[in-house]
């Protein structure tokens, strides 16, 4: 069913009709890579639009959820053993799907969508889109030590790389890091640390992208407004 652009727009929660208009007679929106224009009318199911370059989803009934997986909960949205899953934890009212994973003694933030758009976006290591994790450790994070995580460290699927891997906190045999990733392979950090002779004694993710969330506590969930989903799509574009 077509729709006016403005109004899809205007909906979206993005802006308002008129802001709407504004965007669309500044030339700042396109419709399948070509400029919009006023009164254009669009089909939401199959139109891709963008503002200033970075995706706007229109299409009915998608959702975004960011929770707090708390260890224990796997990161499926099925489990054959009936084990918890992320999905149990988000009453989402649709079926929608966890982004990425975090293993199961791991815990922190995950979206859960049913975009499979951004969900590629965030996922695929071309897209570059980072994650940021704190590790308590066992051991001495030398400089030798952090700078191997950074160069990048040899696994048995091959070299894992941290964009950035920094000392918070240090004292009485443990250790407190932070570490930027762009690839989520299973249980990479956890193996990185463990080559370098920092065995995991919990792991947290802090942040996906441009995305925080300090309120949140372990099994809590809530709905992504439409700029976060856009800083999302935006950092996925680069």
């Amino acid at each position: 069913m077509m729709e006016r652009l403005q109004k899809l727009m205007a909906h979206s929660g993005v802006t308002s009709r008129r802001g709407a208009e504004v965007l669309i007679a500044e030339g700042r929106v396109t419709v399948d890579g070509t400029a919009a224009h006023l009164g254009q009318k669009v089909d939401p199911e199959i139109a891709h639009v963008e503002i200033d370059g970075v995706p706007l989803p229109i299409a009915p009934g998608l959702v975004y959820y960011l929770l707090y997986k708390p260890v224990g909960v796997i990161s499926t949205a099925e489990d054959t053993h009936e084990r918890s899953t992320v999905v149990d934890l988000v009453d989402a009212g649709t079926r929608v799907y966890p982004v990425g994973r975090l293993d199961s003694d791991s815990e922190g933030l995950l979206i859960l969508t049913n975009d499979g758009d951004l969900t590629e976006r965030l996922t695929h290591p071309r897209y570059g889109v980072t994650k940021t994790y704190v590790a308590r450790v066992e051991g001495d994070p030398t400089r030798t030590r952090m700078a191997r995580l950074r160069k990048g460290v040899e696994l048995n699927d091959g070299m894992a790389r941290a964009v950035s891997a920094r000392v918070l906190d240090a004292s009485g045999g443990e250790a407190l890091i932070e570490i930027v990733m762009t690839e989520g392979r299973n249980r990479e950090v956890r193996r990185m640390c463990e080559a370098i002779g920092l065995p995991v004694l919990r792991l947290v993710r802090t942040a996906i992208g441009p995305l925080k969330d300090r309120s949140l506590s372990a099994g809590e969930s809530r709905k992504l407004s439409v700029s976060e989903v856009r800083s999302l799509y935006a950092a996925a574009a680069g």
